[in-house]
């Protein structure tokens, strides 16, 4: 690795690009927080548990974002989407980390009015078992 790079990310610049990133991924827009999460963990392995923290929180910011803006939208208690949604509930965010879908999953969630403490719970878990499965390779391949 380039001696330049190694102190950006071993410094706190380094978490703050990830949560960035985990941010945009969590929306519409790109971002790419896998492969941020992977680069950091490989080449600053003490970073990997403040790492998949900071994915995670950033990550989950975002899908609430995506969920606030569902919000803003106006109701539509008779529509096939609410009607599953409340049928299925909050636990369906559990797969908010799938791209493209999960953010239509948290966007409809705001749209269906579910309780946000419920949409957060499950959509922080299903993000972080999520990074969980990102870094796991890195104990098995023995580079932590």
């Amino acid at each position: 690795m380039d001696s330049w790079l190694l102190p950006l990310l071993q410094g706190p610049w380094a978490l703050l690009a990830l949560f960035g990133s985990a941010f945009l991924s969590a929306t519409i827009l790109p971002g790419n927080s896998e492969l941020a999460l992977a680069t950091l963990v490989h080449w600053v392995p003490a970073q990997l548990w403040p790492g998949v923290a900071v994915a995670t929180f950033g990550n989950t910011l975002g899908s609430l974002t995506s969920y606030w803006l569902g919000g803003r939208l106006a109701a539509h208690p008779d529509g096939r989407a609410t009607v599953w949604l409340r049928r299925w509930g909050s636990p369906v965010l559990l797969l908010s980390w799938l791209p493209l879908i999960g953010d239509g999953f948290c966007l409809a969630a705001g749209w269906a009015r579910l309780p946000i403490i419920h949409c957060a719970a499950y959509i922080f878990v299903g993000k972080l078992l999520r990074y969980l499965l990102i870094v796991a390779p890195f104990f098995y391949l023995g580079a932590i």
